[in-house]
């Protein structure tokens, strides 16, 4: 029988890229609604996509004290790709947090304008982090051994 902690550290992982995955769909949808217009289901959308990233970052920290790291299992040119993927998302992963917040922040103030300009680097951004965070995990995880 495996324990708790081992059938978090096998299901986690999963979880993880549902949650990134989740939060690239409500950010799609976020900006599909405020280009037509659709304020209050742009509103939703995009708290919504705050909730599932700080449910991923939990997850995440959960998982991560479990098992710690994990090793590519590929070589060669498809590990320098897996390195340059995972470099580039946890370096813009730092970045969403504060961005997202802020231009949470911004929108709940009324300073619309202020909320557009932080956005045009927000959401590009936070929409990478959530579609190559799935990547790195099918990377990672079901690359062929």
């Amino acid at each position: 029988m495996t324990s708790l902690h081992e059938q978090l550290g096998e299901i986690l992982p999963s979880v993880n890229a549902g949650l990134n995955s989740l939060s690239a769909i409500c950010l799609l949808a976020g900006r599909y609604f405020i280009s037509h217009k659709q304020i209050t289901a742009h509103r939703r959308a995009m708290l919504t996509a705050c909730v599932v990233s700080a449910l991923f970052l939990v997850c995440y920290a959960i998982r991560f004290v479990l098992t710690g790291t994990h090793r590519f299992p590929g070589d060669g040119l498809w590990r320098g790709v897996y390195l340059a993927i995972l470099s580039s998302h946890m370096l813009l992963a730092m970045a969403v947090p504060v961005l997202a917040l802020r231009a949470v922040q911004l929108a709940w103030q009324s300073r619309i304008e202020a909320h557009r300009r932080i956005v045009r680097y927000a959401y590009p951004i936070w929409l990478y982090v959530s579609v190559t965070g799935v990547i790195v995990y099918a990377m990672l995880y079901h690359w062929p051994r």
